[in-house]
Protein backbone atom coordinates (compact mmCIF):
# COMPACT_ATOMS: atom_id res chain seq x y z
CA UNK A 1 0.00 0.00 0.00
CA UNK A 2 2.97 2.31 0.46
CA UNK A 3 3.41 2.24 -3.30
CA UNK A 4 -0.09 3.70 -3.62
CA UNK A 5 0.70 6.47 -1.14
CA UNK A 6 3.71 7.44 -3.22
CA UNK A 7 1.69 7.14 -6.41
CA UNK A 8 -0.88 9.79 -5.48
CA UNK A 9 -0.11 13.16 -7.06
CA UNK A 10 -2.25 15.48 -4.97
CA UNK A 11 -3.46 18.46 -7.00
CA UNK A 12 -4.13 21.91 -5.54
CA UNK A 13 -7.28 23.66 -6.72
CA UNK A 14 -5.47 26.98 -6.62
CA UNK A 15 -6.58 30.53 -5.96
CA UNK A 16 -5.51 31.36 -9.51
CA UNK A 17 -7.89 28.66 -10.78
CA UNK A 18 -10.71 30.03 -8.63
CA UNK A 19 -10.15 33.55 -9.94
CA UNK A 20 -11.27 32.21 -13.33
CA UNK A 21 -14.75 31.26 -12.01
CA UNK A 22 -17.43 33.28 -13.78
CA UNK A 23 -21.06 33.29 -12.71
CA UNK A 24 -23.84 33.33 -15.30
CA UNK A 25 -21.79 31.92 -18.17
CA UNK A 26 -24.62 30.11 -20.01
CA UNK A 27 -22.43 27.06 -20.64
CA UNK A 28 -21.88 26.53 -16.89
CA UNK A 29 -25.10 27.90 -15.37
CA UNK A 30 -28.17 25.92 -14.35
CA UNK A 31 -31.42 27.25 -15.86
CA UNK A 32 -33.74 29.22 -13.61
CA UNK A 33 -36.19 27.14 -11.58
CA UNK A 34 -39.68 28.60 -11.42
CA UNK A 35 -41.44 29.20 -8.13
CA UNK A 36 -44.38 27.00 -9.16
CA UNK A 37 -42.35 23.78 -8.88
CA UNK A 38 -44.10 20.53 -7.80
CA UNK A 39 -43.11 18.71 -4.60
CA UNK A 40 -42.59 14.98 -4.22
CA UNK A 41 -44.24 14.88 -0.80
CA UNK A 42 -46.10 17.15 1.61
CA UNK A 43 -44.98 14.91 4.48
CA UNK A 44 -41.17 14.97 4.11
CA UNK A 45 -38.31 17.11 2.87
CA UNK A 46 -35.66 15.51 0.69
CA UNK A 47 -32.24 16.81 -0.27
CA UNK A 48 -29.09 14.84 -1.16
CA UNK A 49 -30.17 12.27 -3.79
CA UNK A 50 -28.27 9.00 -4.16
CA UNK A 51 -29.32 6.99 -7.24
CA UNK A 52 -28.81 3.24 -6.96
CA UNK A 53 -25.69 2.35 -8.94
CA UNK A 54 -23.05 -0.30 -9.57
CA UNK A 55 -19.40 0.01 -8.65
CA UNK A 56 -18.67 1.15 -12.22
CA UNK A 57 -20.89 4.19 -11.63
CA UNK A 58 -23.74 3.12 -13.93
CA UNK A 59 -27.20 4.02 -12.62
CA UNK A 60 -29.38 0.90 -12.48
CA UNK A 61 -33.03 -0.02 -12.24
CA UNK A 62 -34.25 -3.25 -10.64
CA UNK A 63 -36.82 -5.32 -12.51
CA UNK A 64 -37.89 -2.19 -14.37
CA UNK A 65 -38.08 0.07 -11.30
CA UNK A 66 -35.80 3.09 -10.90
CA UNK A 67 -34.60 3.49 -7.31
CA UNK A 68 -33.13 6.47 -5.48
CA UNK A 69 -32.07 7.00 -1.88
CA UNK A 70 -32.39 10.46 -0.33
CA UNK A 71 -31.56 12.33 2.82
CA UNK A 72 -35.00 12.84 4.28
CA UNK A 73 -36.65 14.58 7.22
CA UNK A 74 -40.28 14.60 8.25
CA UNK A 75 -41.90 18.00 7.98
CA UNK A 76 -42.86 19.16 11.47
CA UNK A 77 -45.62 21.79 11.26
CA UNK A 78 -46.56 21.16 14.90
CA UNK A 79 -43.03 21.90 16.11
CA UNK A 80 -42.10 24.91 13.99
CA UNK A 81 -44.69 27.70 14.27
CA UNK A 82 -44.50 31.49 14.09
CA UNK A 83 -45.95 34.02 16.57
CA UNK A 84 -49.41 33.61 15.03
CA UNK A 85 -49.29 29.82 15.26
CA UNK A 86 -48.76 29.27 11.52
CA UNK A 87 -46.37 26.69 10.16
CA UNK A 88 -42.84 28.16 9.98
CA UNK A 89 -41.55 26.10 7.08
CA UNK A 90 -38.36 28.17 6.83
CA UNK A 91 -37.23 27.18 10.34
CA UNK A 92 -38.30 23.59 9.75
CA UNK A 93 -36.18 23.43 6.60
CA UNK A 94 -33.12 25.06 8.18
CA UNK A 95 -33.16 22.56 11.06
CA UNK A 96 -33.68 19.42 8.97
CA UNK A 97 -30.07 18.17 9.21
CA UNK A 98 -30.45 17.29 12.89
CA UNK A 99 -33.05 14.63 12.05
CA UNK A 100 -31.73 13.43 8.69
CA UNK A 101 -32.60 9.85 7.80
CA UNK A 102 -31.91 7.88 4.62
CA UNK A 103 -35.07 6.80 2.82
CA UNK A 104 -35.77 5.30 -0.61
CA UNK A 105 -38.13 5.97 -3.51
CA UNK A 106 -39.04 4.03 -6.63
CA UNK A 107 -40.58 4.83 -10.01
CA UNK A 108 -41.53 3.16 -13.28
CA UNK A 109 -41.01 6.28 -15.40
CA UNK A 110 -37.93 7.56 -13.50
CA UNK A 111 -39.60 10.84 -12.52
CA UNK A 112 -42.85 10.19 -10.59
CA UNK A 113 -41.51 8.79 -7.34
CA UNK A 114 -43.27 6.63 -4.74
CA UNK A 115 -42.02 6.89 -1.16
CA UNK A 116 -40.68 3.57 0.09
CA UNK A 117 -39.80 4.58 3.64
CA UNK A 118 -36.75 4.29 5.87
CA UNK A 119 -33.80 2.14 4.83
CA UNK A 120 -32.76 1.43 8.43
CA UNK A 121 -35.08 1.09 11.39
CA UNK A 122 -34.70 3.31 14.44
CA UNK A 123 -31.71 2.30 16.53
CA UNK A 124 -29.75 0.59 13.76
CA UNK A 125 -27.53 3.55 12.92
CA UNK A 126 -25.32 4.24 15.97
CA UNK A 127 -25.46 8.06 15.78
CA UNK A 128 -28.25 10.62 15.72
CA UNK A 129 -27.87 11.61 12.06
CA UNK A 130 -27.66 9.59 8.85
CA UNK A 131 -25.80 11.64 6.25
CA UNK A 132 -25.13 11.07 2.57
CA UNK A 133 -23.22 8.31 0.84
CA UNK A 134 -23.72 5.81 -1.97
CA UNK A 135 -26.01 2.78 -2.44
CA UNK A 136 -24.37 0.03 -4.54
CA UNK A 137 -26.16 -2.94 -6.13
CA UNK A 138 -23.75 -5.85 -5.86
CA UNK A 139 -25.36 -8.67 -7.84
CA UNK A 140 -28.46 -10.22 -9.39
CA UNK A 141 -29.41 -11.67 -6.02
CA UNK A 142 -30.39 -8.15 -4.95
CA UNK A 143 -27.64 -7.48 -2.41
CA UNK A 144 -27.07 -3.80 -1.72
CA UNK A 145 -24.35 -2.12 0.31
CA UNK A 146 -25.20 1.38 1.45
CA UNK A 147 -22.11 3.40 2.29
CA UNK A 148 -23.03 6.49 4.33
CA UNK A 149 -21.87 8.82 7.11
CA UNK A 150 -22.70 8.39 10.80
CA UNK A 151 -22.74 11.86 12.35
CA UNK A 152 -23.12 13.17 15.93
CA UNK A 153 -21.23 12.29 17.90
CA UNK A 154 -18.24 12.51 15.55
CA UNK A 155 -18.26 11.53 11.89
CA UNK A 156 -17.51 8.02 10.68
CA UNK A 157 -17.66 6.41 7.24
CA UNK A 158 -19.74 3.23 7.53
CA UNK A 159 -21.75 0.78 5.47
CA UNK A 160 -24.80 -1.41 5.98
CA UNK A 161 -25.94 -4.35 3.87
CA UNK A 162 -29.44 -5.36 2.82
CA UNK A 163 -31.48 -6.72 -0.07
CA UNK A 164 -33.83 -5.30 -2.68
CA UNK A 165 -36.83 -7.03 -4.22
CA UNK A 166 -39.16 -5.69 -6.90
CA UNK A 167 -42.34 -6.94 -8.58
CA UNK A 168 -45.38 -5.48 -10.27
CA UNK A 169 -46.50 -3.85 -7.02
CA UNK A 170 -43.31 -1.96 -6.26
CA UNK A 171 -39.95 -2.17 -4.51
CA UNK A 172 -39.11 -3.52 -1.05
CA UNK A 173 -35.95 -3.39 1.01
CA UNK A 174 -35.00 -5.83 3.76
CA UNK A 175 -32.05 -6.34 6.06
CA UNK A 176 -29.97 -3.21 6.69
CA UNK A 177 -29.62 -4.19 10.35
CA UNK A 178 -25.87 -4.24 11.02
CA UNK A 179 -23.73 -1.15 10.51
CA UNK A 180 -20.03 -1.78 9.86
CA UNK A 181 -17.62 0.99 10.82
CA UNK A 182 -14.98 1.60 8.13
CA UNK A 183 -12.85 4.62 9.09
CA UNK A 184 -12.74 8.12 10.54
CA UNK A 185 -10.39 11.08 10.10
CA UNK A 186 -6.89 10.34 11.37
CA UNK A 187 -5.52 13.78 12.25
CA UNK A 188 -2.41 13.20 10.10
CA UNK A 189 -3.83 13.30 6.57
CA UNK A 190 -7.40 14.40 7.35
CA UNK A 191 -8.52 16.93 9.91
CA UNK A 192 -10.38 15.76 13.02
CA UNK A 193 -13.03 17.43 15.12
CA UNK A 194 -10.40 18.01 17.81
CA UNK A 195 -8.34 20.01 15.30
CA UNK A 196 -11.29 21.97 13.97
CA UNK A 197 -14.84 22.03 15.30
CA UNK A 198 -16.01 22.96 11.79
CA UNK A 199 -14.27 20.01 10.12
CA UNK A 200 -15.90 17.91 7.42
CA UNK A 201 -15.54 14.16 6.97
CA UNK A 202 -18.40 12.53 5.10
CA UNK A 203 -20.02 11.53 1.80
CA UNK A 204 -18.35 8.20 0.87
CA UNK A 205 -18.39 7.31 -2.83
CA UNK A 206 -16.85 3.87 -3.51
CA UNK A 207 -15.95 2.71 -7.02
CA UNK A 208 -13.94 0.11 -8.89
CA UNK A 209 -11.18 1.61 -11.01
CA UNK A 210 -11.86 0.54 -14.63
CA UNK A 211 -8.11 0.27 -15.27
CA UNK A 212 -6.73 -1.72 -12.31
CA UNK A 213 -9.94 -3.36 -11.00
CA UNK A 214 -9.34 -2.35 -7.38
CA UNK A 215 -11.93 -0.89 -5.01
CA UNK A 216 -11.38 2.72 -3.96
CA UNK A 217 -13.36 5.50 -2.34
CA UNK A 218 -13.48 9.27 -2.45
CA UNK A 219 -15.05 11.37 0.29
CA UNK A 220 -15.18 14.91 1.63
CA UNK A 221 -12.46 15.92 4.07
CA UNK A 222 -10.31 18.76 5.32
CA UNK A 223 -6.52 18.83 5.30
CA UNK A 224 -5.13 17.82 8.71
CA UNK A 225 -3.88 20.49 11.10
CA UNK A 226 -5.25 22.78 13.78
CA UNK A 227 -7.71 25.35 12.51
CA UNK A 228 -6.00 28.58 11.44
CA UNK A 229 -2.49 27.12 11.29
CA UNK A 230 -2.40 26.15 7.61
CA UNK A 231 0.10 27.92 5.37
CA UNK A 232 -1.03 28.83 1.87
CA UNK A 233 1.82 27.70 -0.36
CA UNK A 234 2.85 28.84 -3.82
CA UNK A 235 1.11 25.74 -5.17
CA UNK A 236 -2.10 26.72 -3.35
CA UNK A 237 -1.79 30.24 -4.76
CA UNK A 238 -1.08 29.29 -8.38
CA UNK A 239 -0.15 31.94 -10.89
CA UNK A 240 -2.13 34.86 -9.53
CA UNK A 241 -1.87 38.26 -11.25
CA UNK A 242 -0.34 41.30 -9.52
CA UNK A 243 -2.58 42.72 -6.82
CA UNK A 244 -4.09 39.38 -5.82
CA UNK A 245 -1.39 38.20 -3.42
CA UNK A 246 -3.35 39.14 -0.26
CA UNK A 247 -5.22 36.05 0.98
CA UNK A 248 -6.89 37.64 4.02
CA UNK A 249 -8.23 34.93 6.30
CA UNK A 250 -8.21 32.24 3.62
CA UNK A 251 -6.00 29.98 5.76
CA UNK A 252 -9.26 28.78 7.35
CA UNK A 253 -10.32 27.21 4.03
CA UNK A 254 -8.86 23.67 4.00
CA UNK A 255 -11.25 21.51 2.00
CA UNK A 256 -10.06 18.42 0.18
CA UNK A 257 -11.33 15.39 -1.71
CA UNK A 258 -10.21 12.44 0.36
CA UNK A 259 -9.08 9.11 -1.03
CA UNK A 260 -8.91 5.56 0.32
CA UNK A 261 -8.28 2.03 -0.96
CA UNK A 262 -9.90 -1.21 0.15
CA UNK A 263 -7.42 -3.75 1.51
CA UNK A 264 -9.88 -6.63 1.00
CA UNK A 265 -12.28 -7.62 -1.77
CA UNK A 266 -15.34 -7.08 0.42
CA UNK A 267 -14.55 -3.46 1.24
CA UNK A 268 -14.52 -3.97 5.01
CA UNK A 269 -10.89 -2.91 5.59
CA UNK A 270 -9.62 0.39 4.21
CA UNK A 271 -6.44 2.44 4.13
CA UNK A 272 -6.47 6.22 3.96
CA UNK A 273 -4.43 7.70 1.12
CA UNK A 274 -3.40 11.33 0.46
CA UNK A 275 -6.17 13.51 -0.97
CA UNK A 276 -6.63 13.72 -4.72
CA UNK A 277 -7.59 17.42 -4.58
CA UNK A 278 -6.87 20.08 -1.97
CA UNK A 279 -8.49 23.52 -1.76
CA UNK A 280 -6.35 25.17 0.93
CA UNK A 281 -6.90 28.91 0.74
CA UNK A 282 -9.77 28.44 -1.74
CA UNK A 283 -12.74 26.61 -0.24
CA UNK A 284 -13.62 24.82 2.98
CA UNK A 285 -16.07 22.29 1.55
CA UNK A 286 -15.72 19.76 -1.25
CA UNK A 287 -18.89 17.79 -0.64
CA UNK A 288 -20.21 14.59 -2.24
CA UNK A 289 -17.25 13.85 -4.55
CA UNK A 290 -17.86 11.22 -7.22
CA UNK A 291 -16.32 9.96 -10.45
CA UNK A 292 -17.45 9.63 -14.04
CA UNK A 293 -15.23 7.45 -16.23
CA UNK A 294 -15.30 8.55 -19.87
CA UNK A 295 -13.02 8.19 -22.89
CA UNK A 296 -10.25 6.74 -20.74
CA UNK A 297 -10.26 9.77 -18.46
CA UNK A 298 -11.19 10.27 -14.81
CA UNK A 299 -13.72 13.03 -14.20
CA UNK A 300 -13.94 13.92 -10.51
CA UNK A 301 -16.91 16.05 -9.44
CA UNK A 302 -17.68 17.76 -6.13
CA UNK A 303 -20.18 20.31 -4.85
CA UNK A 304 -19.51 23.49 -2.91
CA UNK A 305 -21.03 26.72 -1.67
CA UNK A 306 -20.38 30.39 -2.24
CA UNK A 307 -20.19 30.99 1.51
CA UNK A 308 -17.38 28.44 1.99
CA UNK A 309 -14.97 30.22 -0.38
CA UNK A 310 -11.97 32.01 1.13
CA UNK A 311 -11.31 35.73 1.16
CA UNK A 312 -10.58 37.17 -2.27
CA UNK A 313 -12.14 34.35 -4.31
CA UNK A 314 -15.74 33.43 -4.94
CA UNK A 315 -18.05 31.26 -6.98
CA UNK A 316 -21.66 30.09 -7.08
CA UNK A 317 -23.26 27.21 -5.23
CA UNK A 318 -22.99 24.28 -7.62
CA UNK A 319 -20.91 21.42 -8.93
CA UNK A 320 -17.20 21.69 -9.70
CA UNK A 321 -14.95 19.22 -11.49
CA UNK A 322 -11.47 18.04 -12.37
CA UNK A 323 -10.05 15.67 -14.99
CA UNK A 324 -7.00 13.41 -15.24
CA UNK A 325 -5.65 10.61 -17.40
CA UNK A 326 -4.81 8.73 -14.19
CA UNK A 327 -6.84 7.96 -11.09
CA UNK A 328 -3.89 9.08 -8.99
CA UNK A 329 -3.52 12.45 -10.73
CA UNK A 330 -2.40 15.05 -11.35
CA UNK A 331 -5.77 16.65 -12.12
CA UNK A 332 -6.68 19.88 -13.88
CA UNK A 333 -9.81 21.94 -13.19
CA UNK A 334 -12.52 21.56 -15.81
CA UNK A 335 -13.21 24.68 -17.85
CA UNK A 336 -10.02 26.23 -16.47
CA UNK A 337 -11.68 27.22 -13.18
CA UNK A 338 -13.32 24.03 -11.93
CA UNK A 339 -16.88 25.36 -12.27
CA UNK A 340 -19.13 22.91 -14.12
CA UNK A 341 -22.64 24.03 -13.22
CA UNK A 342 -23.55 26.89 -10.89
CA UNK A 343 -26.74 28.59 -9.80
CA UNK A 344 -27.67 31.80 -11.63
CA UNK A 345 -26.82 34.96 -9.69
CA UNK A 346 -30.50 35.97 -9.66
CA UNK A 347 -31.34 32.79 -7.71
CA UNK A 348 -28.12 31.86 -5.95
CA UNK A 349 -29.71 29.29 -3.61
CA UNK A 350 -32.13 27.63 -6.01
CA UNK A 351 -30.47 24.17 -6.18
CA UNK A 352 -27.71 22.18 -4.56
CA UNK A 353 -26.15 18.73 -4.10
CA UNK A 354 -25.61 17.96 -7.77
CA UNK A 355 -24.85 14.39 -8.80
CA UNK A 356 -23.29 13.96 -12.25
CA UNK A 357 -24.12 10.61 -13.86
CA UNK A 358 -22.07 8.83 -16.55
CA UNK A 359 -24.59 9.81 -19.26
CA UNK A 360 -24.09 13.49 -18.41
CA UNK A 361 -27.41 13.88 -16.61
CA UNK A 362 -27.17 15.96 -13.44
CA UNK A 363 -29.68 15.74 -10.60
CA UNK A 364 -30.00 18.17 -7.67
CA UNK A 365 -32.59 19.30 -5.12
CA UNK A 366 -34.47 22.59 -4.87
CA UNK A 367 -33.40 24.65 -1.88
CA UNK A 368 -35.20 28.01 -1.98
CA UNK A 369 -36.71 30.12 -4.77
CA UNK A 370 -37.36 33.86 -4.19
CA UNK A 371 -40.75 35.35 -4.97
CA UNK A 372 -39.03 38.24 -6.75
CA UNK A 373 -35.79 38.38 -8.69
CA UNK A 374 -33.02 37.34 -6.31
CA UNK A 375 -34.66 38.96 -3.26
CA UNK A 376 -34.11 36.53 -0.41
CA UNK A 377 -34.84 39.29 2.11
CA UNK A 378 -38.42 39.15 0.95
CA UNK A 379 -40.57 36.05 0.68
CA UNK A 380 -39.31 32.83 -0.87
CA UNK A 381 -40.52 29.28 -1.29
CA UNK A 382 -38.75 26.35 0.36
CA UNK A 383 -38.12 23.33 -1.85
CA UNK A 384 -37.02 20.09 -0.23
CA UNK A 385 -37.79 18.25 -3.47
CA UNK A 386 -36.10 17.20 -6.71
CA UNK A 387 -35.01 19.92 -9.12
CA UNK A 388 -35.25 19.65 -12.90
CA UNK A 389 -32.57 17.33 -14.23
CA UNK A 390 -30.14 18.89 -16.69
CA UNK A 391 -27.58 17.39 -19.03
CA UNK A 392 -23.99 18.45 -19.56
CA UNK A 393 -21.74 17.47 -22.43
CA UNK A 394 -18.31 16.38 -21.24
CA UNK A 395 -15.60 16.88 -23.84
CA UNK A 396 -11.94 16.67 -22.91
CA UNK A 397 -11.29 19.28 -20.23
CA UNK A 398 -14.49 21.20 -20.95
CA UNK A 399 -18.18 20.85 -20.11
CA UNK A 400 -21.28 22.47 -21.60
CA UNK A 401 -24.84 22.71 -20.24
CA UNK A 402 -26.93 21.43 -23.17
CA UNK A 403 -30.40 20.25 -22.09
CA UNK A 404 -33.05 20.43 -19.37
CA UNK A 405 -35.48 17.65 -18.42
CA UNK A 406 -38.42 17.19 -16.04
CA UNK A 407 -38.23 17.49 -12.27
CA UNK A 408 -36.49 14.52 -10.69
CA UNK A 409 -35.85 12.68 -13.95
CA UNK A 410 -33.24 10.05 -13.06
CA UNK A 411 -33.36 7.26 -15.68
CA UNK A 412 -31.29 4.08 -15.40
CA UNK A 413 -28.42 3.25 -17.69
CA UNK A 414 -29.15 -0.47 -17.37
CA UNK A 415 -31.84 -2.70 -15.90
CA UNK A 416 -30.85 -5.53 -13.57
CA UNK A 417 -33.15 -8.53 -13.23
CA UNK A 418 -33.10 -9.50 -9.57
CA UNK A 419 -34.35 -13.03 -8.98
Amino acid sequence: MKNLIDKVKTTAWSRADALKVRSDDPTTTQPLVGIDFPVMSDEVFIWDTMPLKKYDGNIVSVNGWSVIFTLTAERQPDVYTDAEGNYDIDSDWVNRHSRARICFWYSKDSKNWTFGGRVMADGVSPTTREWAGTPVLLNEQGDIELYYTCVTPGATIVKVKGKIAADGNGVRLSGFREVIELFSADGFIYQTEEQNEYWGFRDPSPFIDPKDGNLYMVFEGNVAGDRGTHVITSEDMGDVPPGYEDVGGARYQTGCIGFAVAKDAEGNDWQLLPPLITAVGVNDQTERPHFVFKDGKYYLFTISHKFTYGDGVTGPDGVYGFVSDSLFGPYEPLNGSGLVLGNPSSQPYQTYSHCVMPNGLVTSFIDTIPQSNGDYNGSYRVGGTEAPTVQIKIKGNQTFMVKEFDYGYIPPMENVIVK
